[in-house]
């Protein structure tokens, strides 16, 4: 298990555990977290136990958890237990389950342990950034109701936590033309260079490559490195779905 070290912890900010098994993809759910505004990882574990321990200690150092994100295949404890067992050490964390895990028996009992969302793996980062997105206008919705709330403030809250949330595209960017992009890509057989989405979307190729990296930092493609021209190597651009 592994806190968060560096820089002063944002009071403001929504502290996050991570609780995955895996070293690559515990790493991989800690950036997506240090990527979406408002969220601060705090600590890494990865099996139940250490979450456990984890939580008790951020909680002691006046750091507690508000989110964990949790993995149900754990090597000593199942995701359901190490949530049961948070609720019942007194900690008042909400979790977002990631895990291949797609039993409907299970997405029903993880309700009942404090699940807000549910991300099946494998996803995308614009997947699990929508994910955080509902969640932080839920607890916001909740941390402003003071010690009292009304029907329609809760009513607001659980429906943020599933209502499509718009994300303004970068500055010169055009939801139509990144539509064409995506289409090109879905739709093309292996990876697509800049110069190849020029001539089929009728862009330039700086303007392409503007629209494949936006979809790259946003995981909808993946981006490598193309060989075998001469001279400098060109990215190249594949549809994740």
């Amino acid at each position: 298990m592994s806190p968060r070290t560096g820089a002063g912890p944002d009071v403001t900010a929504i502290r996050v555990l991570v609780v995955e098994d895996e070293p690559i993809a515990a790493e991989a759910h800690a950036t997506y977290v240090g990527r979406v505004p408002g969220f601060l990882h705090i600590g890494t574990a990865h099996d139940g136990a250490s979450a456990l321990r984890l939580a008790g200690q951020l909680a002691a150092a006046g750091t507690p958890v508000d989110l964990v994100l949790l993995d149900m295949n754990l090597p000593d404890l199942h995701g359901l237990d190490v949530g049961r067992r948070m609720r019942a050490a007194g900690h008042a964390v909400d979790i977002i389950a990631i895990t291949a895990v797609r039993e409907l028996p299970v997405v029903r009992r993880a309700i009942s342990v404090g699940v807000v969302q549910y991300l099946i793996k494998p996803f995308t980062f614009a997947a699990f950034a929508e994910r955080l997105e509902h969640y932080r206008v839920y607890h916001e919705a909740l941390a402003g109701a003071g010690g009292q709330t009304s029907q329609a403030a809760v009513d607001d809250a659980l429906a943020a936590l599933r209502a499509p949330i718009a994300r303004p595209l970068p500055k010169g960017l055009s939801a139509g033309t990144l539509e064409s992009v995506r289409e090109f890509l879905r739709t093309h057989r292996g990876a697509a260079s800049a110069a190849e989405v020029t001539e089929a979307v009728g862009v330039s190729r700086v303007t392409a490559r503007r629209y494949l990296e936006h979809l790259a930092d946003t995981g909808e493609v993946a981006r490598s490195a193309r060989y075998g021209a001469p001279g400098r190597p060109e990215n190249e651009y594949r549809w994740n779905g």
